[in-house]
């Protein structure tokens, strides 16, 4: 992992176009190819990123004034650019992090998805996996499967859904629908208890919310499930 602080702008040009304008910044490069813009502030979601596979190529650039700048180009395999052009660098180091485990989700969760992955039809007629720990640049999601219509969607599981995991689960619909590949991607977000705060928000972003019976995926009660 290349860490960078850096006095930067930022363009992205793609589907959409967004600029940040010149700012003292982190600028995290992975392992994976990833490129992700940070400020200090925030909490965990970066400003702009690019995931991967994407390529970066440095150029030699003037900025608005006239001053030399270097570009840092970064392009997917979608032709999408986020262009970064730096000022001036105060820090540049490089780190070795090697193979990471991967989150622990505790044995209920971590059930729930093998159960849900199996019996993909619960989240309607015509559902088919795609993939359990569908890995991206922030995470794995936990399922990706298509709607009968072939439409991609993102599943999150919860043992208790909060709102904590309707955020996680609008940055992985974030990140998705940049894929051209997969976009459009709706979400679902599915848990044995959603808290009202929860569900509310996750109604609001157009995320559909499924209420899980942990028993009667197990086969051990009724397979009626309450979908909302």
């Amino acid at each position: 992992m290349r860490l960078v602080i850096a006095t930067c702008q930022v363009d992205y040009a793609g589907r959409l176009t967004a600029h940040l304008p010149m700012a003292r910044r982190l600028i995290m490069i992975k392992a994976d190819g990833s490129v992700l813009i940070h400020s200090d502030g925030g909490s965990y979601k970066p400003l702009n990123w690019m995931s991967p596979p994407c390529w970066l190529k440095e150029e030699s650039d003037t900025d608005g004034d006239g001053k030399p700048a270097t570009r840092w180009i970064v392009t997917n395999k979608g032709g999408e650019q986020l262009q970064i052009t730096i000022e001036n660098i105060e820090h540049d180091s490089a780190f070795e992090l090697g193979v990471d485990p991967g989150l622990q989700k505790d044995g209920v969760e971590a059930h729930l998805q093998v159960l849900l992955a199996e019996h993909i039809e619960t989240l309607g007629a015509g559902y088919e996996l795609i993939s359990r720990e569908y890995m991206t640049a922030i995470g794995p999601v936990d399922i990706l499967c298509r709607d009968d219509g072939g439409r991609t969607v993102a599943v999150e599981i919860k043992r208790r859904g909060e709102i904590d995991g309707v955020e996680q689960l609008t940055r992985y619909l974030e990140l998705l629908n940049r894929d051209p590949l997969l976009a459009p991607v709706s979400g679902v977000f599915a848990a044995q208890l959603i808290k009202p705060q929860a569900r509310t928000l996750a109604e609001d972003r157009g995320i559909r919310c499924l209420t899980l019976d942990y028993d009667a995926l197990r086969g051990m009660q009724s397979t009626d499930f309450l979908l909302f």
